[in-house]
């Protein structure tokens, strides 16, 4: 596609993008059965987890960051719009019954606030000096981890995260499958899947959806394990906040102990359903 006179420069960005080009694969998708489309969407998925491969360099160097900013008080935050930003939403929120992570301490920022969660508000985007202001209204520092979370990584809502939070001296990262990632002048780390064009030009809920989600739960499941909230592979911090999860407890105590289902449920009922606390007691008798 040649460049024409006038083009905005927004235009001339996306035009290098790997994530908005065409596929020469899929040009006559819409001529083709159901299994075809579905053959085809199936074999690109597979190549996101080989390139996320590519990058774990980088993903231990953001992992370990995320463990820093936890055991010395602070916090980490991901930053993102639409997909992307809905994607750190999911990650933040599961931790928290999960892995018992305290509320406030993972936290997702979304633009357009919690409403971009259910209806688009794409425009919420294009204000870097919005992304900035959440750093501020946060109290963002040195002790804190900022991950930007796009696709593009040209979202102006998280450069201008990014930015700030760099001047406020946290430590940041950027998740992007472009390597051409304007973001990544404001990030410390720079996690970059090459993924390569979308089975429908510029659809980023896709592949490159895939991969953030991928290195989300990588990452959040890795600094939990480090942070001492896994032991062997329980989840010994969940909280049994349903009837499904206290089952779930239950059955962690048993594989840990070696007790039947009476035992473990009598002594998480004594503990206030504190999984670790009642597998301690259990040993320690």
């Amino acid at each position: 596609m040649k460049r024409e006179k006038g083009e905005s420069e927004i235009m001339k960005e996306l035009k290098r993008l790997i994530s908005e080009k065409r596929h020469p694969k899929t040009v006559n998708i819409d001529e083709l059965s159901t299994m075809e489309i579905l053959r085809i969407i199936n074999e690109e998925d597979k190549k996101v987890a080989y390139a996320v491969e590519k990058v774990l360099k980088s993903v231990e160097k953001a992992v370990e960051e995320y463990v820093r900013a936890l055991r010395s008080g602070g916090r980490v935050f991901y930053v993102g719009a639409g997909t992307s930003g809905r994607l750190g939403v999911i990650d933040a929120a599961e931790l928290i019954p999960t892995f018992g992570m305290e509320e406030g301490r993972v936290q997702a920022i979304i633009a357009g606030g919690p409403e971009a969660m259910f209806r688009p508000k794409e425009g919420a985007e294009d204000d870097e000096l919005v992304g900035e202001e959440e750093m501020l209204k946060r109290g963002v520092s040195e002790k804190d981890f900022v991950i930007g979370l796009s696709a593009s990584g040209r979202t102006p809502f998280v450069i201008g995260a990014l930015r700030k939070a760099r001047e406020l001296g946290a430590k940041t990262a950027i998740i992007s499958v472009n390597p051409e990632c304007k973001a990544g002048k404001y990030a410390d780390i720079k996690i970059i899947p090459i993924v390569g064009e979308e089975v429908i030009a510029g659809s980023t809920r896709m592949k490159a959806g895939t991969a953030e989600k991928m290195l989300l739960t990588m990452m959040s499941t890795a600094a939990m394990i480090r942070l001492g909230r896994v032991k062997s592979n329980l989840m010994v911090n969940l909280l049994p906040l349903s009837r499904k999860l206290r089952e779930r407890a239950k059955r962690i105590v048993m594989e840990a102990t070696g007790v039947g289902y009476e035992e473990a449920t009598k002594m998480l009922e004594k503990t206030g359903y504190d999984v670790e606390k009642a597998i301690e007691l259990i040993k320690s008798n």
